[in-house]
């Protein structure tokens, strides 16, 4: 986890760190943020997050719901911990649309200049991070979510992360 900490400085995403998310077979940590102003409405009007993808799902039914909660937290990036640069795009390929991804390699990785030219070119990060230190920022990821626009997947995922960062106590306490 110091690891994914340090990675998630070198970018500058200033959030909490949400460890060990999986979804659709990919495992992954987020960066995300609780937007206050929408926690505390939904709290006050018993809203909590909506986990259920099936819910999600008759959004495009208005007859069967005429009102979709706000999302409660903005997601900064996705960090995907890989061994080796070669898995990067890989690792990184879906999740693109979803939020700015970024690989974290062991820190003094090798990797070659055409692969980090490949994996700038279609928007994905590369940090390389050890559990110790700062971490190296190799390649800025990019926001290339408005290209693909908003998804029913990734609204689920939002409410995931909203379930996941309600378990922290620090967050709550404040909220």
């Amino acid at each position: 986890m110091q690891q994914l900490q340090h990675a998630a400085r070198a970018l500058g995403w200033d959030g909490q760190l949400i460890t060990d998310v999986e979804v659709l077979g990919a495992r992954f940590a987020a960066v995300a943020r609780i937007r206050r102003d929408v926690h505390e409405w939904r709290s006050l009007h018993g809203w909590g997050p909506e986990l259920n993808p099936a819910w999600f799902r008759s959004w495009s039914e208005p007859c069967t719901h005429d009102q979709v909660p706000v999302a409660a937290v903005d997601l900064l990036g996705l960090l995907v911990p890989v061994s080796r640069s070669r898995h990067a795009l890989r690792a990184c390929g879906t999740l693109l649309t979803l939020a700015p991804c970024a690989v974290v390699l062991p820190q003094g990785s090798k990797y070659k200049p055409l692969r980090m030219l490949e994996l700038d070119y279609y928007g994905v990060g590369v940090v390389n991070a050890g559990f110790e230190g700062p971490a190296e920022l190799v390649v800025t990821p990019e926001d290339r979510t408005a290209e693909f626009g908003s998804s029913m997947f990734g609204r689920w995922l939002l409410e995931v992360l909203y379930s996941r960062l309600l378990e922290l106590p620090q967050l709550t306490e404040n909220a």
